[in-house]
């Protein structure tokens, strides 16, 4: 029988080891230790931005960074339905409401419906952004950067500026990826907007097994958010705390493995991208294609999403392939259509629910090997 080839693990084949065994001799091994402030030092560097702050995970970076864009429960924020919840439920954490938004045709939310929405469905009163039904203070826009292409940032940044929005980029699937040619040559995903988010889940290109990074240019938001981030301490030896705080911290064996992989993060693009052009090549002239990314973008090819020709073939698909070993997944459903969703305000959702309908994630893994690639197609053109 043949192997079971899983969607997308981690690839720990580098330092993890040596750099957890030290910290568990030296016996640092919770929310204290040199690997945090390191791990945080060389993302930044990585990335190009002034500094970085560790956390739990995506979402609490998430949550932070909304609570440092000002957002309120009287609020509301532009979100994406195309994409994994945990984008979205901070909004909720908060209390403020989604405004649901459309993808353009790299899966990332779409510019000009976005504008659209802004110039038609709100007016600007003492320079805020106002909805002219809910009559609520639209203050920010979490854009997600999904399978790791790039949203139109120049686009994006232009409606932020002209209507006074902030704008959280969740980068969680996107790090290593940035532009190549443009206004933003050079900037990574993340580092564009006021805030930006990674994820280093078990399934992200680079895992800690769980957490997070909160990324900003303003070293003010910074240190607001390691404060935050460990429970707003304001006198850490008599435990006096100025504000509500949360236990978001990273702890040092997260932020060992996670410099490990680091090291090896631009290995893992290239194997993706390798990967990705194999695929792409075997299953030139036959009914299926791999979405690509945007032309301006170097991207870390986080997912591979194959697009097919409806929902029954990519249901089809997805069974047929478990049969055979091999685990494919959906794309998430519509966050805009899910029970605790229903209610809020959602803007001509069109292009999400066709991809929805006929995208199948198939094997991305960085140690998947060319006769695993092989097999892969082989079956999908079997079926």
């Amino acid at each position: 029988m043949n192997s079971f080839i899983p969607l997308s693990v981690p690839n720990l084949k580098g330092n993890e080891l040596k750099y957890v065994t030290d910290a568990i001799e030296s016996e640092w091994v919770s929310t204290a230790g040199r690997y945090v402030a390191e791990f945080e030092e060389k993302i930044a560097e990585y990335v190009n931005a002034k500094g970085a702050v560790s956390c739990q995970n995506g979402t609490s970076g998430l949550h932070i960074s909304l609570l440092l864009a000002g957002i309120t429960m009287d609020d509301a924020v532009f979100v994406p339905t195309l994409t994994f919840i945990a984008a979205v439920n901070p909004v909720k954490y908060i209390g403020a409401s989604p405004i649901f938004m459309d993808c353009d045709d790299s899966l990332c939310m779409d510019p000009i419906k976005l504008e659209q929405y802004c110039r038609e469905e709100c007016v600007i009163e003492a320079g805020k952004l106002i909805d002219k039904v809910t009559h609520k203070h639209i203050k920010a826009i979490v854009i997600v950067h999904v399978f790791g292409n790039m949203a139109d940032m120049v686009a994006i940044m232009e409606i932020a500026t002209k209507y006074h929005l902030k704008v959280v980029e969740d980068a969680t699937e996107a790090i290593g990826s940035y532009y190549i040619s443009g206004r933003y040559v050079g900037k990574y995903a993340g580092t564009i907007g006021d805030f930006g988010v990674y994820s280093f889940n078990g399934n992200k290109i680079m895992t800690t097994g769980g957490g997070g990074m909160i990324i900003s240019n303003d070293e003010n938001c910074l240190k607001k958010a390691k404060h935050l981030t460990t429970q707003a301490k304001s006198d850490e030896v008599n435990f006096l705390h100025d504000e509500i705080g949360y236990n978001y911290r990273m702890t040092n064996i997260q932020a060992a493995i996670g410099l490990a992989q680091l090291e090896q993060l631009e290995g893992f693009i290239q194997t993706k991208e390798d990967n990705y052009l194999m695929y792409k090549s075997l299953f030139k002239n036959s009914r299926y294609k791999l979405l690509d990314v945007r032309n301006d973008i170097r991207s870390n090819r986080w997912f591979y999403a194959l697009f097919c020709d409806d929902i029954k073939t990519r249901d089809g698909i997805i069974k047929y392939l478990s049969k055979k070993q091999i685990q494919t997944r959906p794309i998430w459903g519509l966050i805009h259509q899910q029970i605790p969703y229903v209610s809020e305000k959602a803007y001509r959702i069109e292009k999400a629910i066709l991809y929805w309908e006929r995208i199948v994630n198939i094997p991305c893994s960085t140690n998947l090997g060319i006769e695993e690639v092989e097999r892969i197609v082989e079956q999908i053109l079997n079926y």
